[in-house]
């Protein structure tokens, strides 16, 4: 059964009554705690009675002096309440303004962070550049020539350069993505021809890690609306991820297929580590790897997973993870089918 609460009346929403009654002089000391007495002594006969009721009982009081009382009361809590909410208005507006002020900061210093990786990407592709360019004729004997053991060397240091310079010009594109400046250059695509030269070129590094590495996908499939370089980037960036998170024994299968007659949907299936739940969106973080420790198992710059989201939204699309650890990963995306 619900409880019964008792009527509303001015009385109780006044603080100290009593003490303000004697401070106006209407009241003695006396006077007020024969009325508390009184007050308790109803109550424990079962009858809630109010202070105020209890003084008119006992005429120390009367009717109008008890309402003037009570109407002083509520006047000053309400100019109280007044001053409060304007300090509150104003705290609300200091705040706000700190936050507003954080925010810029942090946009300033987010572009600030977005030029200095393009600055610096850029000023070091022309010392690569020129790296390349002597590495490439010592290997060739133009620059004289030179032993197995020297060949072996330089053909190291080669594909190390290369590797750095994938990661700057990943550096690149992360600086543009952020300063929204990614151009798309939209044309039809052969989709099915590009993931086999992807397969192609990912399937020696499959095959030292041993991982099976396969393409699935009919001869019909449909061309895609896409820019060709970037969705290329994509699917190679989604595969060599696949192959580096597959323990040897694994397999990866790149998956083409028509859903619709408008859709053309692209999965990487592996049987790889796999993503613990908790952390699928840390994956998309840039510069961000979910084993941070110094001695982790896996290279990478952390900004893969990041551009290729970036770049398949640019693309009008979205990529879909579905994970289980220690089972493997799934990542997909559609794109439109042009017939």
């Amino acid at each position: 059964m619900a409880k019964i609460l008792p009527k509303l009346s001015p009385e109780m929403l006044i603080p100290r009554l009593g003490e303000y009654i004697v401070q106006k002089g209407l009241l003695t000391d006396e006077g007020l705690q024969k009325a508390l007495a009184y007050q308790q002594s109803q109550s424990a006969s079962g009858k809630q009675t109010l202070l105020g009721q209890a003084l008119m009982d006992l005429n120390l009081i009367s009717r109008d002096a008890l309402d003037q009382v009570i109407t002083e009361q509520i006047i000053q809590l309400r100019s109280a309440l007044q001053a409060s909410n304007r300090n509150l208005e104003q705290r609300v507006k200091e705040r706000t303004a700190e936050l507003n002020e954080a925010l810029e900061r942090l946009s300033e210093l987010s572009q600030m962070k977005a030029n200095f990786v393009a600055n610096i990407s850029h000023e070091l592709r022309t010392p690569l550049t020129h790296v390349k360019g002597y590495l490439e004729l010592l290997i060739t004997e133009s620059l004289g020539p030179i032993s197995e053991e020297q060949r072996h060397g330089l053909q190291v240091s080669q594909r190390s350069a290369m590797k750095l310079e994938s990661m700057i010009d990943d550096l690149i594109m992360f600086s543009l993505a952020t300063r929204g400046e990614m151009s798309m250059k939209l044309e039809k695509v052969d989709i099915r021809r590009l993931a086999t030269l992807a397969v192609k070129a990912a399937s020696s590094k499959a095959e030292e890690r041993g991982v099976q590495l396969t393409l699935a996908a009919v001869d019909e499939i449909p061309q895609v609306q896409a820019d060709p370089e970037k969705i290329s980037w994509v699917v190679g960036q989604l595969l060599d991820n696949a192959i580096k998170f597959t323990p040897s024994g694994g397999s990866v299968v790149v998956n083409i297929k028509e859903e619709g007659n408008n859709l053309v949907q692209i999965s990487m299936i592996d049987t790889g580590i796999g993503i613990p739940p908790g952390r699928l969106n840390e994956i998309f973080e840039p510069f961000h790897q979910l084993d941070a420790s110094s001695t982790r198992h896996y290279g990478g710059t952390g900004l893969g997973l990041s551009l290729v989201r970036q770049i398949v939204e640019a693309h009008g699309s979205l990529l879909d993870v579905q994970s289980v650890e220690g089972k493997g990963s799934v990542f997909k995306f559609p794109l439109l089918a042009v017939h």
